[in-house]
Order: structure tokens, then C-alpha cells, then sequence
């Protein structure tokens, strides 16, 4: 199944020699103050021609990967779209951690949404590539049902929980022009050297207690 969309010939020539610049890796990730970021992102269609999309998603794979990420949203390489790249193994090494990892492949996702699955929520410290360098405890929901197409136009519904769901959380998020920083517990702020030097735990409870915020 193909997008039904009308290709915009001239975005698709622009991110073809962009792509040929980069040889397909290391995008530019816009930071936070860039406009995009705060623009609701238009949902796609096919307006970017299929070999170039594909090429671009596996830019933007490496990109994140070599960040390092774990998601990248369009709008965090400078296009208004609505798709993002996912993918996440730390579950290997992280069994038992009270923040729910699991193994979560890549995926492209392309006009995502999500809704909460159940009431259950989850506190814990996250960061965004558009952020650099900084982190803060984000509230969110547990359990969500995600829906998305592939890069092929195929859609898809999965139940997400623990960390997976926080990823697809967030990149979606992004898609409407949210930053996670958005509805953070602002007291948490760190910079990743003292998130490091001090709150080095799974839990932000000793944070919470020793700065002064709820989880």
C-alpha cells in the first residue's frame, strides 16, 4: 500500500541533495527556540517522493543512533511532518529496572496518535536530543493503545507499556509541537553531569525529596 499524496517535487530534490551531502547520516537536530518545534506538524501524505523517504528515515535512524536516541521526530530535523523513527534495546541490560524498558525495535511511525490505556501513570526522569544536555522528571501515562502507519502506508495498533510507551509519548508529542520540558516537574531540571553526580538512580524519589517536587 502506497501514500495516496501528491509528491512536492521540490522538497524532494532539496532533501535528496541534503541527503547526498550527508551520505545518509548525521542530520542536523534542531534545538529548542527553533519555531519548528512549536509548529503542529501537517500530517503525511506521500509528499516526499518513496525512494527519498526512505533514504530519509534511514538518516534519521543513524542519526538518532549515533546521538544517541531513542526517538527523532521530523520536526527535531526541521520538517513539519508528522512521522517519527523509534527504536530502543537497553532492555538487555537493564532487567528489573522500575522503569518498565523492553525491547522496542525501530519502527518509522507516520502520523502517530495515542490514547491512555487504563489510569496508571509513571514518573522518571527523560531528556530530549533537542534539549541537549538536560533532564527532568516527566509524568506520563503507563499503558497506552499507539497508532500509526508505516513507511509503507500500512497501518498499525499496539499496546505499548513501561518505557516503550514513554518513547512513543514523546515523539508523538513532538508532533504537536510539545517539548517534554512543556509539563516537566520544573524543580527536577538537571544537567546530565549532575543527574550523573547526584540522582544516578532509577527512582526520583531522593530527587524529589531533596529538591522539593511530587512524583
Amino acid at each position: 500500500m502506497a501514500f495516496p499524496g501528491q509528491q512536492d517535487r521540490r522538497l524532494t530534490l532539496a532533501l535528496a541533495k541534503e541527503l547526498r551531502r550527508t551520505h545518509g547520516r548525521h542530520l542536523d537536530i534542531v534545538e529548542v527556540g527553533n519555531p519548528v518545534l512549536r509548529t503542529q506538524a501537517r500530517p503525511y501524505h506521500g509528499q516526499i517522493g518513496a525512494p527519498v523517504f526512505h533514504k530519509l528515515l534511514d538518516a534519521m535512524r543513524s542519526t538518532m543512533l549515533d546521538a544517541p536516541g531513542v526517538g527523532l521526530a521530523a520536526p527535531q530535523i526541521g520538517l513539519p511532518f508528522a512521522f517519527a523513527v523509534v527504536e530502543d534495546h537497553t532492555s538487555k541490560e537493564l532487567e528489573g529496572d522500575p522503569r518498565e524498558f523492553d525491547e522496542f525495535p525501530f519502527h518509522a511511525i507516520i502520523n502517530p496518535k495515542y490514547e491512555p490505556a487504563g489510569d496508571r501513570t509513571a514518573s522518571f526522569y527523560e531528556g530530549c536530543l533537542s534539549v541537549p544536555g538536560m533532564e527532568a522528571v516527566r509524568r506520563r501515562w503507563l499503558d497506552i493503545v499507539a497508532t500509526w502507519q508505516d513507511e509503507n502506508g500500512r497501518s498499525h495498533e499496539q499496546k505499548l507499556h513501561g518505557w516503550p510507551a514513554r518513547i512513543f509519548q514523546h515523539e508523538t508529542d513532538h508532533l504537536d509541537g510539545e517539548l517534554y520540558i512543556d509539563k516537566c516537574e520544573i524543580r527536577s531540571l538537571s544537567t546530565d553531569d549532575n543527574i550523573d553526580e547526584y540522582w544516578d538512580s532509577p527512582s526520583p524519589s531522593d530527587a524529589a525529596e531533596a529538591m522539593g517536587f511530587k512524583i
